[in-house]
């Protein structure tokens, strides 16, 4: 399968799954520092796409999206991007309900299982070089 049909069925199965729900991110030590919402559109203001704002901004120190910052960096206990960190971003719902750590951390216990955490894990890289453009792949 080409990597345009696997994004076309990212897409669908990750719209259908999280149409409803307000996926957040929570980071530090205590989970309590906000970082943006995981699925809403690049337009909302505390969306990790919209790179207008603080979470979706590579130079910003709350987006994950910064290379040099506490959620961002491949080095930080706090970035889902640290294969051994043991403070990674949580994800929960507009309930609180919670959905497992964003991390690359496969050790780290309660890990997301989301789609949407999967696919942001494994081409994040590919993501900070491109937030629009994987915004209107994983949604649209």
């Amino acid at each position: 399968m080409n990597t345009t049909k696997i994004f076309t069925v990212l897409s669908l199965l990750i719209c259908c799954l999280f149409q409803a729900q307000t996926l957040h991110l929570y980071g530090g030590s205590n989970q309590d520092q906000y970082l943006g919402c995981l699925n809403c559109d690049t337009f909302d203001k505390n969306s990790v796409w919209n790179t207008y704002g603080d979470y979706g901004n590579v130079y910003s120190s709350k987006s994950i999206w910064n290379s040099y910052g506490n959620y961002g960096s491949s080095y930080s206990t706090y970035s889902p991007w640290n294969s051994y960190a043991s403070y990674p971003p949580a994800i929960v719902d507009q309930d609180g309900n919670f959905f497992g750590y964003l991390t690359l951390n496969t050790y780290k216990s309660e890990r997301s299982e989301l789609e949407l955490a999967q696919v942001l894990c494994k081409y994040y890289d590919d993501i900070k070089k491109d937030i629009g453009g994987w915004y209107g792949k994983l949604f649209r």
